[in-house]
């Protein structure tokens, strides 16, 4: 893993199974803790907040007031307590079937917040004192060399992602990733292939798949429900118009500003390209959920935002979830208004800057047709259309006995999902979770070929299968990028 001899952390940001894992159990890696079938059967028995113990268990052997033995709790730590880190820390302190040991932070006051609120909860839980008090660490892989800790919850910056969740791995830990998984096409293969031999359970942090109704949409389309699916639409956003309302992360060349009290840049800057402190990267009070995306060393702006749950969710509904594109169609050539990805069975997915073009520039539905929502797509087949997006009201279609024949139990689309409860469940059966490694790294190398392709201004054939560009020495050079040294996966 990347050993630097300086401590090093980072900040932090804002149920399909699909089959057992087949491979042989590996070499225990450094920091393995054997972990055995008993201990997680009994502390992932509850996966939620909500759910109680059964009543013929004696509250003895519960623990305190009722909750998990202390044995038998899920260990985990959070690596990056941002505006994202909050939440999972929230939902993590509030589940009895787990228990937070470690928040890292290269940000002194945000892993001491995060470790206050971890005690501060625990303490007025278990009353008994079961809580040893968590740990407020500055490098993540002290985190990773504790052997009292079995899963790790991922919310740094992008460019962080992927040498984290591999080192964790190799660690013996389980892993809760954001998305993006990675930064380049190279860095989430290596880090699928990686938890693969491994045998760990990932999650990528596309809850937009576990909504309900999302996974219902998607599945409707995935059977046919549409018949054959001609195109499909998602949202490419431009960076806001300082930063010159490109399509791709650029490098302003902000000036360099005093670093804040508590704040170790160099180490928040870590395997990332240097560049000087500025708070449109990160401050306190935290001013957003991922304030350095549009910078191309820390993050991949679109593919940041939004891109990756559409994403996601898009491939599942078109069977492509573990494959991708054949070619990206540029605009410049004149096949299409608007950056198109072209499958091998013919369907185009449309990449759009607001939902108004499906409609104006495309002609694919009716004028009238209510699109709205940041996540998800808009699906357009022999029979009709249908939409899957989160955060713009229900699910609209055409002609509307879609929907009935979609069989939804509501048209409504909210938060609720089961996406942390699948990745407990599947620590237990270790089983692969419904946004796998491969899917997580799939879903982000989708806005890595659009980046690309926006970057060179052309065209580009793609194989999915080797994950190359069909004789483009330039495009290919593209799929990676190295490492400041010392760092390296």
């Amino acid at each position: 893993m990347g050993r630097q001899s300086a401590d090093v952390g980072t900040v932090g940001r804002n149920g399909v199974d699909v089959g057992r894992v087949g491979q042989a159990a590996p070499e225990k890696p450094r920091g393995y803790r054997c972990v055995t079938r008993r201990r997680f059967l009994h502390r992932t028995a509850l996966l939620s907040a909500a759910a109680a113990a059964p009543t013929l268990i004696p509250a003895s052997a519960r623990g305190a007031e009722g909750a998990v033995a202390p044995s038998d709790r899920l260990t985990l730590a959070l690596i990056g307590n941002g505006m994202m880190g909050q939440g999972h820390l929230a939902g993590a302190i509030g589940n009895p079937a787990l228990h937070v040991r470690a928040v890292c932070d290269v940000d002194r006051l945000r892993r001491e917040e995060g470790r206050q609120r971890v005690d501060e909860t625990y303490a007025a839980r278990y009353a008994g004192g079961s809580h040893r008090g968590c740990a407020a660490c500055n490098d993540y892989r002290e985190v990773l060399d504790r052997p009292d800790i079995d899963a790790v919850v991922i919310a740094t910056p992008d460019h962080w992602h992927a040498l984290q969740a591999v080192d964790a791995a190799k660690a013996g830990k389980d892993v809760y990733c954001e998305k993006p998984v990675s930064i380049t096409i190279q860095e989430g293969r290596e880090l699928a292939d990686t938890v693969r031999r491994l045998a760990r359970v990932f999650q990528t942090g596309t809850q937009y798949r576990s909504m309900p109704t999302i996974r219902a949409v998607c599945g409707f389309v995935r059977a046919g429900g549409l018949g054959r699916v001609r195109a499909a639409f998602t949202l490419w956003s431009r960076l806001h118009p300082m930063f010159g309302s490109a399509y791709v992360p650029v490098d302003a060349g902000l000036p360099g500003e005093p670093v804040p009290q508590g704040l170790d840049w160099d180490l928040w800057v870590g395997p990332g390209p240097w560049r000087p402190y500025n708070h449109e990267y990160h401050r306190n009070p935290r001013p957003g959920v991922v304030p350095w995306a549009f910078c191309d060393g820390y993050g991949v702006a679109s593919v940041t935002w939004h891109h990756s749950h559409s994403a996601d969710v898009v491939q599942y509904a078109l069977g492509m979830e573990t494959s991708g594109p054949v070619e990206v169609c540029h605009p410049s050539d004149g096949q299409f208004p608007t950056l198109t990805f072209r499958y091998a069975n013919g369907t185009l997915l449309h990449l759009v800057d607001h939902w108004g073009m499906v409609a104006d520039v495309y002609k694919a539905v009716p004028k009238a047709a209510r699109l709205a929502g940041n996540f998800g797509g808009l699906f357009v087949g022999e029979r009709g259309w249908i939409t899957s997006m989160y955060g713009g009201g229900p699910i609209e279609a055409g002609p509307e006995s879609l929907l009935a024949e979609a069989e939804l139990a509501t048209r409504e689309v909210t938060g609720a999902n089961d996406h942390h409860a699948n990745w407990f469940e599947c620590i237990r059966t270790r089983r692969k979770p419904s946004s796998s490694e491969e899917i997580g790294h799939r879903s982000a190398s989708l806005g890595h070929l659009a980046i690309i392709a926006f970057r060179l201004g052309r065209s580009l054939k793609w194989n999915p299968t080797t994950e190359e560009f069909a004789a483009d020495e330039e495009a290919n050079r593209l799929r990676s990028r190295a490492m400041r040294q010392p760092w390296r996966m």
